[in-house]
C-alpha cells in the first residue's frame, strides 16, 4: 500500500482582497442556484403535470429525481474534491447543472425532464459537496465566522425566493423558462470560479478513488431515502420493508468497507471526533425538526385556518425571511459566544415557537400565526450558523472536503426525514397530522438543544 501523506500549504489563511469578493460571489451563487432549483418548481408541478398530460403523483418524481440525484452522489463528490479540488468539482458542477437546466428547459416529456433532473441535481451535488470547504479556503481564518454566516444567509434566501420567483416568472411566462433561467447565471458563475477561486492549499498524496465505495454509498442513501419517499407516496407496506430490509444490507457492507480505510468516503474518521460527530447528529435533529414543520405548516394554514394558497404563501414566507435577518448577528457572535450555546438557545427558541404553534387556537389571526412562525426562523437562524461553524473548524484542512459533504449530507437526510415523517402522520393521524408534527417538531428540537450544549464538555478543537 502507497503510503500517504499530507502536502501543501499548512499555514493557508484564506485570500485577500479584493480577489476574495470575486471568489465568495462564485461561491454563493451557485450555492443560490442549488438550493433554489431544489425548490422552484413545486409551484409549477399542476402546469407542467397539465401541458405533459401526466398525473400529479407522476409530477412528484420530478421533485424526488433531483433530491435523489444529490443525496447519492454528494460523498463520492466530497471526496473527489479532496483528490482533484475543490475548484475543479466546483467548476464541473456548474457546467453540469447548467447543462441540465438546458435539458429542462427543452423536455417534451417526463421521462426526458426526470432525467434532466437527475443530470441537474447531479451538477447541484457536485456544488454542494464542496461548497463549505470551498469556503473555509476562502475565508481567512479569523473571518470563518462571516463566511458560514452568510452561506445561511444564501441558503434562506434560496429558499424564500424559489416560489416567489417561480409564481412571477409563470405569470408571464411557460413552466421551461424556469430552468432556462439558471443558464445565462450558471455561465456567468463558472467564469467567476475558473478565474478567482483558490486551489487546495493542502491535499494527500498515494490516495485513491473508489468506484466501489461510490456505488456502495449511493445504493445505501438511495435506497434509505428512495424506500421511504416511496411509502410516502403510495407504495404498499411490503414494498416499503422490502426497500429498507435491501437498505440495511447494503448499508452493513459499506460500513464494513469504510471501517477499514484511513480516509473513507463516509468519514468516519472525522466521525471518531467527539465535537464533529455530535455537530453531525445536531444537524440532522435540527433538519428533521425544520422540515416536519415546514412540510406540515402549509396544510395547517390550509385546513385549519382556511386561507388560500397566496395567504399561505406569504405566511410561510415570514420563517426564512427572519433566518436571513439574524444569520449575520449569529455569525459575528460565534467568536464570542460557543457555538454549543449558541445553537443550544437558538433550537429552545425555535422549540417554544413549534408548542406554540402546536396548539394554536382556531381562531388565531394572520399575526398570531405569523409571530409563531417568525419565533421559529429566529431561533434556526441562531443554530445553523454556528452549528456548521463547529462541524467544519472540527475538521483537520486536509478533510475540508469530507467536513463539508458530511454538513450537506446532514442536513438532507435530516429534511428528508422530515418530510417522510409528516406523510406517516397524515396516515396515522388523518386532519391532525399537521398539529402532531408541530409537537413532533418541539421535541426533536429540545433534543437538539441537549446536543448542541453537550459539545461545551468537550474539548475544544481548531481548525
Amino acid at each position: 500500500m502507497q503510503e500517504q501523506k499530507i502536502i501543501g500549504d499548512l499555514q493557508w489563511d484564506g485570500l485577500g482582497r479584493p480577489r476574495i469578493y470575486y471568489a465568495m460571489f462564485s461561491i454563493f451563487c451557485g450555492l443560490f442556484l442549488s438550493v433554489l432549483d431544489g425548490t422552484i418548481c413545486n409551484v409549477a408541478l399542476p402546469s407542467i403535470a397539465e401541458e405533459l398530460q401526466i398525473s400529479s403523483a407522476d409530477s412528484i418524481w420530478i421533485i424526488n429525481s433531483f433530491q435523489l440525484a444529490v443525496i447519492m452522489t454528494l460523498l463520492p463528490f466530497s471526496a473527489l474534491g479532496e483528490l482533484f479540488g475543490y475548484k475543479n468539482i466546483y467548476q464541473s458542477g456548474v457546467l453540469v447543472f447548467t447543462a441540465g437546466s438546458l435539458f429542462c428547459a427543452l423536455s417534451g416529456s417526463l421521462a426526458t425532464l426526470v432525467v434532466s433532473r437527475i443530470f441537474q441535481g447531479i451538477g447541484a451535488s457536485m456544488m454542494m459537496s464542496v461548497n463549505p470547504s470551498l469556503v473555509k479556503i476562502t475565508y481567512p481564518k479569523r473571518h470563518l465566522n462571516k463566511g458560514v454566516a452568510i452561506n445561511a444567509t444564501t441558503v434562506g434566501l434560496a429558499s424564500v425566493a424559489g416560489p416567489s420567483l417561480a409564481a412571477a416568472i409563470l405569470s408571464f411566462t411557460e413552466w421551461p423558462w424556469l430552468f432556462a433561467i439558471n443558464i445565462p447565471f450558471g455561465i456567468a458563475t463558472a467564469i467567476l470560479a475558473h478565474f478567482f477561486l483558490p486551489d487546495n492549499p493542502t491535499k494527500v498524496t498515494g490516495r485513491k478513488f473508489s468506484i466501489r465505495e461510490a456505488v456502495l454509498n449511493a445504493l445505501t442513501f438511495g435506497l434509505l431515502i428512495g424506500s421511504m419517499e416511496a411509502y410516502s407516496h403510495g407504495a404498499s407496506g411490503m414494498t416499503a420493508i422490502a426497500g429498507i430490509c435491501l437498505f440495511a444490507a447494503v448499508a452493513y457492507m459499506y460500513v464494513r468497507n469504510q471501517m477499514k480505510k484511513e480516509f473513507p468516503m463516509l468519514p468516519f474518521d472525522l466521525l471518531r471526533i467527539p465535537v464533529f460527530s455530535l455537530s453531525v447528529v445536531t444537524s440532522i435533529i435540527s433538519f428533521t425538526a425544520q422540515m416536519t414543520a415546514m412540510v406540515a405548516m402549509p396544510f395547517m394554514i390550509v385546513h385549519t385556518f382556511g386561507m388560500n394558497a397566496v395567504e399561505t404563501g406569504l405566511l410561510m414566507t415570514s420563517w426564512p425571511v427572519v433566518i436571513i435577518a439574524v444569520a449575520p448577528i449569529a455569525g459575528y457572535l460565534i467568536n464570542r459566544i460557543h457555538p454549543g450555546y449558541l445553537g443550544a438557545a437558538g433550537l429552545m427558541v425555535m422549540s417554544c415557537g413549534c408548542f406554540l404553534l402546536s396548539f394554536i387556537p382556531a381562531d388565531a389571526s394572520h399575526a398570531d400565526i405569523a409571530i409563531r412562525l417568525m419565533l421559529c426562523g429566529l431561533g434556526f437562524g441562531f443554530f445553523q450558523s454556528p452549528n456548521n461553524h463547529m462541524l467544519l473548524s472540527s475538521a483537520p484542512s486536509h478533510r475540508a472536503g469530507s467536513a463539508g459533504g458530511m454538513q450537506a449530507t446532514a442536513r438532507l437526510t435530516g429534511q428528508t426525514l422530515g418530510a417522510a415523517s409528516v406523510a406517516l402522520l397524515f396516515h396515522f393521524l388523518g386532519d391532525s397530522a399537521p398539529h402532531a408534527a408541530m409537537l413532533s417538531a418541539g421535541i426533536l428540537t429540545l433534543l437538539g438543544a441537549v446536543s448542541s450544549i453537550s459539545r461545551t464538555l468537550l474539548k475544544p478543537t481548531h481548525i
